[in-house]
C-alpha cells in the first residue's frame, strides 16, 4: 500500500499528485528547487515540500527519484525534456519506473496497471512526475483522475471482501443454495462481507469511480449470489427494480452495486480510514 507520495512541485502532473495526496489524507513530500521555483513563481506554502540548495530542476528531480521506491511518469505521447530525464535518472539509480502514455490507455486500465506495478515492485513511497501545465494543459486533470482511482484500488487491497477466496465460504453457498433472494438481501450480504475500511472507501467514491470497480466485483457477485446457478428469485427482484422484462446477470450486478454504493453513501460517508 502506498504510504507516501512525492513530487517536484511543478505545475501540471506534480501538483496534481500533491493535491490528490492532500485530498485523500496521504502523507506527501518531495524536493523543490531553491526559492520553491515553479513556472508560475514560488510554490504556494500550502505544499509542504523541502527546498534544495540549488535552483536547478535536474538536481531536485534526481533527489526525488533517489528518495522514492519507484517513479510514475505521465504524459500524452512520448517522453521528452524533464520527463525523459526523470526516466533516465530512475534507471541510473536502479529505481523502478513506469511510464503511462495517456494517448494509449484509458483511465481505469491505467489505474489497474499502476496498482499491479506498485504491488510487483513493493512500492510504498511513490514519486510522480510528468509535464508542466504550460506544456500540457490537460495533464493536471488526467493525472488527478487516474491517481485517485488507483489510490482507491490501493486502499481496498487485493481482496475487497473479508470472506472472498476462502473456499469454505464459497462452498457453503454453492451447496446449501443459501443465496440472497431479493435485491435488499444481496445488498446486505455485500455489506456484511466487506471490511469496514473498504466500506468507507467505497462510500467516499464518486459514482464514476464506483462504476469503474464493477468489472472487479462482478465475478464475486455472480458466483456467491448464484447468478451463474439460476437464482431466479434474485433476478425477479432485480427485474422489478429495473422495470425491464428480460434483464441479464450483468444488469443485475450493476443494479446491486449501484444500490449498495448508494446505501454506503448514507451510512459510511466518512473520512477515509487508513
Amino acid at each position: 500500500m502506498i504510504k507516501k507520495i512525492i513530487s517536484g512541485g511543478q505545475t501540471g502532473a506534480d501538483q496534481a499528485a500533491l493535491d490528490i495526496a492532500i485530498k485523500l489524507d496521504i502523507p506527501y513530500g518531495g524536493w523543490v528547487p531553491k526559492g520553491r521555483l515553479t513556472e508560475d513563481g514560488p510554490l504556494p506554502e500550502k505544499y509542504r515540500l523541502q527546498e534544495m540548495g540549488t535552483s536547478g530542476y535536474p538536481e531536485r528531480t534526481e533527489q526525488n527519484v533517489i528518495d522514492s521506491d519507484g517513479t510514475l511518469i505521465f504524459s500524452h505521447g512520448e517522453l521528452s525534456g524533464g520527463s525523459r530525464l526523470t526516466q533516465e535518472l530512475a534507471g541510473k539509480h536502479g529505481r523502478s519506473c513506469l511510464h503511462i502514455n495517456l494517448n494509449t490507455i484509458n483511465a481505469f486500465h491505467a489505474a489497474q496497471k499502476i496498482k499491479s506495478w506498485t504491488v510487483e515492485n513493493h512500492i510504498e513511497i511513490l514519486n510522480v512526475a510528468g509535464p508542466r501545465a504550460s506544456n500540457d494543459p490537460q495533464i493536471y486533470q488526467s493525472v488527478a483522475n487516474i491517481l485517485e482511482a488507483f489510490l482507491y484500488l490501493d486502499m481496498m487491497g487485493d481482496v475487497p471482501f473479508e470472506n472472498e477466496g476462502k473456499s469454505g465460504y464459497q462452498s457453503e453457498n454453492r451447496n446449501s443454495r443459501n443465496y440472497p433472494r431479493t435485491l435488499e438481501e444481496a445488498v446486505n450480504q455485500l455489506s456484511n462481507n466487506m471490511a469496514l475500511k473498504d466500506k468507507v472507501t467505497v462510500a467516499n467514491m464518486t459514482e464514476r469511480e464506483m462504476e469503474a470497480l464493477y468489472p472487479r466485483l462482478e465475478k464475486y457477485i455472480r458466483v456467491n449470489f448464484g447468478l451463474l446457478s439460476g437464482n431466479d428469485d434474485l433476478m425477479r427482484s432485480c427485474m422489478v427494480e429495473l422495470n425491464i422484462k428480460n434483464p441479464d446477470d450483468r444488469d443485475a450486478v450493476e443494479l446491486i452495486l449501484k444500490v449498495f454504493w448508494k446505501k454506503l453513501r448514507d451510512t459510511h460517508r466518512l473520512k477515509i480510514v487508513k
